[in-house]
């Protein structure tokens, strides 16, 4: 290493510092070191004490391909509605934008027969609008997206109903929704990010939501059976009640408000009207006929 004293550089191009990451920072530096910090995207300087930041710092914003892109103002939103690649171009910067809003929501439940339960709403994970949550840090790669499809129903008779599958971005998993309770033996509902209901000939309880628990919670539980009435599943915002799916999630991430994620009604029997499916959720069976799913 050459060490200059009093020199003057004459040349029209450019003297180049040395570049690093905040976690490349020298384990020992001097008072005067200057070198380009490449995570902040500015010179930093360090005091004796601490460095800081030296000139203008240059603004980067995150940029990504994959799902189907809308704009709204200056944000764009990549939606998925099956599975695919979120790919990071640019992870940006703290002086412009190096993180990522989310709301992940999984299939839901399918139904029971023979007044059988709601199937349970879709586990729904979100950041936006939420500060104790914040966006999600991201990095230039490419990101595997799954999107959970929705379970199966019932047949008459038959408990051959499915929870419905997982959606994952990333670190960010939301559970499958709980499929709801049958008859042909009885059963109850199914946990699951949303619990399914339980069946209603036998009084079945519902299955309990937010499962696996995370925080904030990514579902509610399925209602319990009672005669003649299945128990509605558990949607993202509430659990279900007697007959009728729980309510689902409001957001306006996509930039205009959008309300899904709603549990499924639950069968019924007896002459009773059919339980109401609610935000995505499908509404209940009547007599001995399969019952409905959820998103």
């Amino acid at each position: 290493m050459a060490t200059l004293k009093n020199t003057t550089i004459n040349d029209t191009g450019f003297l180049k510092t040395a570049s690093g990451t905040t976690a490349q920072r020298p384990g020992s530096p001097v008072q005067g070191d200057v070198r380009w910090n490449t995570d902040e995207g500015y010179h930093e300087i360090y005091d004796g004490t601490v460095w800081k930041q030296w000139g203008t710092p240059s603004i980067a914003y995150v940029a990504a391909t994959g799902g189907t892109v809308t704009t709204s103002g200056d944000y764009k939103i990549h939606t998925f509605t099956s599975s695919g690649t979120f790919t990071v171009t640019d992870a940006g910067n703290t002086e412009g934008s190096n993180t990522v809003d989310y709301w992940v929501v999984a299939g839901g439940g399918g139904g029971g027969s023979n007044r059988g339960g709601g199937g349970g709403a879709g586990g729904s994970r979100f950041s936006y609008p939420n500060p104790a949550t914040g966006g999600l840090p991201v990095s230039a790669q490419s990101y595997p997206i799954t999107v959970g499809g929705g379970g199966t129903g019932a047949t008459r008779n038959v408990n051959n109903n499915t929870n419905g599958g997982p959606s994952i971005f990333s670190s960010i998993t939301s559970a499958g929704g709980g499929k709801g309770g049958g008859a042909n033996p009885t059963f109850p509902g199914s946990a699951g990010g949303s619990g399914g209901g339980g069946e209603g000939n036998d009084s079945r309880a519902g299955g309990a939501g937010n499962t696996p628990p995370v925080s904030p919670p990514q579902g509610n539980a399925g209602a319990n059976g009672a005669s003649e009435l299945g128990g509605g599943g558990g949607g993202a915002t509430s659990a279900g009640s007697s007959k009728n799916g729980g309510p689902g999630q409001n957001l306006s991430i996509t930039g205009s408000p959008v309300t899904i994620a709603g549990g499924g009604g639950g069968g019924v029997g007896g002459g009773n009207s059919a339980g109401a499916g609610v935000n995505g959720g499908g509404p209940g069976g009547s007599g001995d006929g399969p019952t409905s799913s959820s998103l």
